[in-house]
């Protein structure tokens, strides 16, 4: 079960954009698994993908793609990745483009294609081209609970944020959904997101406004320390509503905060549907010497197997935190009698060792908690960074073991 309220917002519509879902067919018959966007021709599109050399087909296609092309249409499936496919799934991507590009009256290079699934599988091409004419007739602008319905894999619910601001007395709107589960780290981090807006934004801006907004967010969470193939986070700006500009700081401020919280929203939704996992736990170290450190050393405890599983035993184990961290890159001159350790409010360890005021009944009870904040001051410097992460249960293995059968 996910840990903490992971339902739906009610979304705001962007002007611009419609979204038809219908089903393919691709891996179980029935199943909501296709998803297309419809964006108007005033939009701008910004994306990060991931860094994976054995990135996917369609992140290949869809880089192309977004640098020969202003894109008009989105198509997503689950329950096939077309990773691992080689030419044959090059040219599958390339001709679900070119079957919507026809179908719609855009260029081929107008369509951005992405996939999410089993790695290594051919797709069922006949089955996801003969979808597509459903799901550009089932087009609409609320259709954004059922996209984030249609995007999922291991997801147990569907994940979504809504909000809005006001910029120079227009609302402007910002809708976005995130699939993942697993397979999640950052680099960009493992996961599929769409984010839209109805702000007029300029493609560079635009670009500058997603990666720093990523960085604070999909870049701040970890599952299980894998990165996928066929991450990609898109921004796509509609123009429909008021204009954003570098120079308008106080615009600028409004619009960066409200697309911050949409995504730090989503992020923190994929922890909480993480697979198997029982615990939110938030790590938060301080007192770096830069936050490139600190960022060393709270990946270094997020990823630690040792850690993850005593915090699903709810065992306040806290020597295995500390070990994790004094193995962190960086750290080898790091001085352990400045080192302090939190969880939640109960002082851990201080000055090399156990604190003199920590007793395990202290410990056991934050233990127990569904969310839990592990706080390291490394007493070094003045810079600190914040990561989500989740323990790792029975279940985790479970899900992965059964994940093709």
């Amino acid at each position: 079960m996910p840990v903490g309220d992971l339902s739906l917002p009610e979304f705001y519509p962007i002007a611009g954009l419609r979204i038809g879902v219908t089903s393919a067919g691709i891996k179980k018959p029935g199943r909501q698994d296709l998803v297309i966007f419809e964006l108007a021709e005033s939009t701008q599109v910004a994306a990060v993908f991931t860094r994976n050399a054995f990135c996917a087909a369609p992140v290949r296609v869809a880089r192309a793609h977004l640098q020969a092309a202003v894109p008009r249409y989105l198509v997503i499936n689950t329950g096939n990745a077309n990773a691992g496919t080689g030419q044959q799934g090059e040219a599958d991507a390339r001709a679900t483009c070119a079957a919507l590009a026809e179908l719609t009256g855009v260029s081929e290079q107008q369509v951005l294609p992405f996939s999410t699934g089993v790695i290594g599988e051919p797709l069922p091409m006949p089955r996801l081209l003969a979808a597509l004419p459903q799901g550009v007739a089932k087009l609409d602008a609320t259709h954004w609970s059922e996209a984030a319905q249609g995007i999922m894999t291991t997801d147990t619910l569907p994940k979504g944020a809504s909000v809005r601001c006001e910029i120079e007395g227009q609302t402007v709107h910002i809708s976005g959904i995130a699939k993942g589960a697993g397979m999640i780290k950052p680099n960009m981090a493992t996961m599929l997101g769409f984010i839209a807006t109805d702000a007029q934004i300029s493609q560079a801006l635009l670009q500058q406004l997603l990666t720093e907004a990523v960085n604070a967010s999909f870049n701040r969470i970890t599952i299980d320390g894998d990165t996928s193939t066929n991450d990609v986070c898109l921004l796509m700006a509609t123009g429909q509503s008021a204009e954003i500009k570098a120079e308008d700081t106080a615009a600028l401020a409004s619009f960066r905060d409200a697309l911050r919280q949409v995504m730090v929203q989503l992020a923190q939704a994929i922890v909480r549907d993480g697979e198997g996992a029982t615990k939110f736990v938030t790590i938060q170290v301080q007192g770096a010497k830069s936050e490139t450190e600190a960022l060393e050393a709270a990946f270094t405890i997020a990823h630690s197997p040792l850690v993850k599983t005593a915090l699903y035993a709810s065992d306040a184990n806290w020597g295995r935190i500390l070990a994790a961290l004094g193995r962190a890159p960086g750290l080898e001159d790091l001085d352990i009698s400045q080192v302090s350790l939190h969880l939640n409010d109960v002082l851990l360890a201080e000055q090399g060792g156990r604190a003199a005021s920590y007793t395990e009944a202290a410990g056991a009870a934050v233990m127990q908690e569904a969310e839990i904040t592990i706080r390291v001051h490394l007493g070094r410097g003045q810079a600190e960074e914040t990561v989500w992460t989740c323990d790792f249960s029975h279940d985790y293995v479970s899900i992965n073991a059964d994940y093709r059968s």
